[in-house]
């Protein structure tokens, strides 16, 4: 498996998903190597709940840009999984997690003659609502690439299945759709080392956001019904968690709206303060103007907090309104402020919608059947793989290959 972030590297919410996905796997029986991007302080090899992850650095030259930087990681990861392979032998499945390891993955595939799966977490084109400069279309580029190369791509939701057959015209039986998970227990409160009183007032209400502060999570829209909301619910405190580019910008806005002073940026927070937030906060709010699936919701609902979301993407798919959460329309602040003060003032609903969002997290987005799933793709693909011209001949080389290796070396 090829990704990009694993932890503790994080950017998104691709490293929580491979790291659960994977641990799912290595506990239904899989064996399973994570080839990723390393870190300093952080070992090269390690075994993690049972999956062998190995770590690699981007080359220590310099990059100008992001794209070039992409490019050295997987120069890097092929050097890595050269060796790997010919110790290993024999593998039967390669799965790549978005464009940042194509390169990687596509070598990979034909140099070994294995069959490639990838899983689509988001587009280029959908992040930025279409292709506006040559970067953007560089990067879809990439993204059409892989999904061509795949022979199956995995995508989160029905949203994102109909955003790759419409960008990159993949057919429709070529697409699974495997939603993304949540675990309970990394939501339980272990740590009492930061208190309530630090983030607010005794008798204010939290309404809690946290992911990446990037414009494509909208977290401007909340800002913007922040007013509405205080006029109608003056004991309320806004607690955004996260840390990204659009930061400043949001700041800036806060202030011209006069609610700096209601507003908390916490920045950066790691797991335990995050949890101790959700426990506190009266509602979890994700205004996201583009979402593909929407784990931040999920993780709203395995932490037992009432959620708003906006009515777009897999969010749509995860809230039924009314019934384990609550939905406005995206981009639409009054209908946010709405759905909030709403939540804040009628603790009876706030309390159902919290135990139904409970329930369903453990009952439709537990890890074993995700892996379950992802096998069965697995099993599928491998199968036709088998019964595929391209099998035979090539993995009769392969092992040719792998023996003369071994041969050389003892010489």
């Amino acid at each position: 498996m090829l990704s990009w972030e694993y932890p503790p590297r994080s950017v998104g919410g691709l490293a929580q998903h491979v790291y659960d996905l994977t641990t799912a796997q290595a506990q239904i029986g899989e064996e399973v190597h994570v080839l990723t991007c390393g870190l300093d302080g952080i070992p090269s090899y390690e075994m993690v709940n049972g999956v062998h992850v190995h770590r690699v650095n981007a080359y220590h030259i310099s990059a100008p840009g992001f794209v070039t930087w992409v490019a050295q990681l997987n120069m890097a990861m092929l050097e890595r999984a050269i060796p790997l392979l010919n110790e290993l032998g024999s593998v039967h499945i390669l799965h790549a997690h978005d464009w940042l390891v194509a390169y990687a993955a596509r070598v990979i595939k034909h140099a070994y003659r294995l069959p490639l799966v990838a899983t689509i977490h988001a587009t280029e084109y959908g992040r930025n609502h279409g292709l506006h400069n040559d970067l953007q279309r560089h990067i879809s580029d990439i993204e059409w690439w892989l999904t061509y190369e795949a022979w199956r791509v995995i995508c989160c939701s029905h949203y994102m299945k109909n955003e790759v057959r419409h960008v990159f015209q993949v057919p429709e039986d070529k697409i699974e759709i495997i939603v993304n998970g949540v675990n309970p227990a990394n939501f339980a409160v272990r740590s009492m080392r930061v208190s309530r009183d630090q983030y607010a007032a005794p008798d204010e209400q939290i309404v809690f956001y946290v992911g990446r502060l990037v414009q494509e999570k909208g977290v401007q829209v909340l800002l913007d019904a922040a007013p509405e909301i205080l006029a109608r619910h003056p004991k309320t405190k806004f607690v955004i968690a996260g840390k990204g580019p659009f930061a400043e910008e949001l700041h800036r806005r806060a202030a011209a709206l006069g609610i700096a002073h209601r507003v908390y940026f916490t920045g950066y927070i790691d797991d335990e303060v995050r949890n101790s937030l959700y426990s506190w906060a009266d509602v979890a709010v994700f205004p996201s103007l583009y979402e593909p699936f929407g784990i931040v919701a999920l993780e709203g609902m395995a932490a037992r907090t009432p959620v708003v979301v906006a009515d777009t993407g897999g969010l749509s798919e995860i809230v039924e309104h009314g019934v384990n959460g609550l939905k406005f329309y995206p981009g639409n602040s009054h209908s946010l402020a709405d759905m909030v003060v709403w939540l804040l003032k009628d603790r009876q609903l706030a309390q159902s919608l919290r135990q139904r969002a409970f329930r369903q997290v453990q009952e439709q987005f537990n890890w074993r059947d995700i892996a379950l799933h992802t096998r069965q793709v697995y099993q599928e693909v491998w199968q036709a793989y088998r019964r595929a011209n391209w099998y035979g001949p090539d993995v009769r080389m392969n092992g040719l290959f792998n023996r003369v290796t071994k041969i050389f070396a003892r010489a």
